[in-house]
């Protein structure tokens, strides 16, 4: 008798059977997961156990710990923010300074350029002084 598959399930059958290597390979992984799988049981226990546990501590102790949390957070947030506003002074400081150097080693050319530009406004004026008279 032949076996009916509906089409839609056709795409996710596998063509042919697994290899020897590929079946050993699972065998060897499976006790891997389940002790993993065992772990993270345990921790999800744990940690219910513990919550339920610190839950009422958390009440009691409340009208401390949420002023003292605010407090935490914002001097965190303070050192932060002292810390960037820092490194971006550094930063500025030294971009200034790299700007500044480059204005200094380019001032002989620039100066040598000016007093060109200077000696030929000079003759231009004097020639258009001797041009007038």
């Amino acid at each position: 008798m032949a076996e009916h598959r509906p089409e839609g399930l056709k795409g996710f059958l596998p063509k042919k059977a697994p290899s020897k290597s590929q079946v050993l390979a699972v065998v060897a992984v499976l006790p891997i997961v389940g002790l993993l799988l065992l772990l993270s049981g345990v921790t999800l226990t744990a940690s219910v156990v513990g919550l339920a546990v610190a839950t009422p501590l958390f009440l009691l102790f409340s009208p401390v710990l949420v002023p003292a949390a605010i407090a935490i957070g914002l001097a965190v947030t303070g050192f932060l923010a002292s810390g960037a506003f820092g490194l971006t002074g550094v930063s500025s400081l030294s971009c200034f300074i790299e700007h500044a150097r480059r204005v200094v080693s380019k001032a002989p050319e620039q100066l040598e350029l000016t007093r060109q530009w200077m000696a030929e406004a000079a003759g231009q004026v004097g020639q258009r002084t001797k041009e007038a008279s």
